[in-house]
């Protein structure tokens, strides 16, 4: 995709790049990259995005197009950069004080903008079975796709400035990389995390593994009223506290559906991501 030029003509374009792996351990893979609008010597935070089941059953080609095509990143990174954000934006799935509260913090703090890494993410994790299948998944985004994302984009290009997050089987497959490789990420996320509370115990054991390894491990839950899943979320993160791992557990409005994640999800995980990837509070 040509870049689209910057409404600043002192930034640089916003740029969006793809890369093929035809033999991997996963099968062929493709991850899109979306490079923001930038200054020419600004130096980004890397945030790791997953998709949902939908766009897993399409394949590598289309399904890593998820955030891109599907969930409509482009346009929530823009309005971000250009705010306020609206109850229009947010798909109406938002509370006055909240929708409020996200735009003061906006005029105080303005969106600066994250390197957006979308690998497929295949249809191999059930959440009735253990978080371990997604150690294949974890070792290619940290082991292939972290460091070329270093090297070929404009990227800090460290740990403490990287972030991982994913909405669905995208969720649960970001916990599952983030517990397994804690060192990788500053913070482990999820949106509406597709999980089952009978299953619980196993992703328990491995935060803590994970949290031995990394003391200060931190794990933010993210839901929604109508989440399928939300009972699911709300009783890891009481797990992950009573465990003494640093977590955070926010619940919107919404339903669990794509309209949910061009909304409130895309725009929480972006705002997120930015202000805790550059060591700032979130409001």
């Amino acid at each position: 995709m040509p870049a689209r030029a910057p409404l600043d003509k002192n930034l640089l374009p916003a740029q969006e790049v793809t890369w093929d792996y035809p033999q991997t351990e996963l099968g062929p893979m493709r991850v899109v990259v979306m490079i923001p609008e930038r200054e020419a010597n600004a130096r980004l935070p890397v945030l790791v995005a997953l998709h949902g089941r939908g766009e897993a059953l399409k394949g590598p080609e289309l399904g890593a197009r998820g955030w891109v095509d599907d969930y409509g990143l482009p346009t929530t990174v823009e309005r971000l950069h250009r705010p306020p954000i609206t109850l229009d934006d947010l798909h109406g799935m938002v509370e006055d004080e909240r929708l409020a509260r996200l735009n003061a913090s906006l005029a105080q703090r303005p969106y600066q903008g994250l390197i957006v890494v979308c690998p497929y993410t295949p249809d191999v994790l059930p959440a009735d079975e253990s978080i371990d299948k997604a150690l294949p998944l974890a070792r290619f985004v940290v082991e292939t796709v972290l460091p070329r994302a270093y090297r070929e984009t404009p990227a800090i290009g460290t740990p403490e400035t990287t972030g991982i997050d994913g909405v669905s089987l995208g969720g649960r497959a970001a916990l599952g990389i983030g517990l397994l490789r804690p060192k990788a990420f500053a913070v482990v996320a999820s949106l509406q995390a597709a999980l089952r509370s009978d299953n619980s115990a196993d992703i328990l054991r491995r935060a803590r593994e994970a949290k031995a390894q990394k003391p200060d491990l931190f794990v933010r839950l993210l839901t929604s009223n109508g989440d399928y899943f939300l009972r699911a979320n709300q009783l890891l993160a009481l797990d992950f506290e009573a465990a003494g791992i640093r977590t955070e557990l926010l619940t919107v409005p919404g339903p669990h559906d794509y309209e949910f994640n061009r909304g409130p999800g895309g725009y929480e995980m972006l705002m997120f991501h930015d202000r805790i990837l550059r060591g700032q509070p979130e409001f």
